[in-house]
């Protein structure tokens, strides 16, 4: 049987349900079975969570391409 396709959630959303599987997973109380369910969920969760900061990326990175003073650089820690 097809898994459903699963309504979309926000980014803060999805972050919270992956803290909240990782906290799950680290307590060791699962059984396996759920705990590789748990697992594939947070695997799901993150590359979703990586694809909208992407994105993200790309339209900051393209609304400051119009302004042809501003200098694109990498975003770094130190930049903060």
């Amino acid at each position: 049987m097809p898994k459903k396709a699963a309504t979309p959630v926000s980014f803060e959303s999805s972050l919270q349900q992956l803290e909240q599987i990782v906290q799950r997973l680290e307590s060791g109380e699962l059984p396996l079975e759920d705990a590789l369910n748990e697992f594939e969920r947070g695997v799901q969760l993150a590359r979703v969570g990586q694809q909208t900061l992407q994105q993200a990326e790309q339209r900051v990175q393209i609304l400051l391409s119009d302004d042809k003073n501003g200098e694109l650089t990498p975003f770094t820690a130190e930049n903060e």
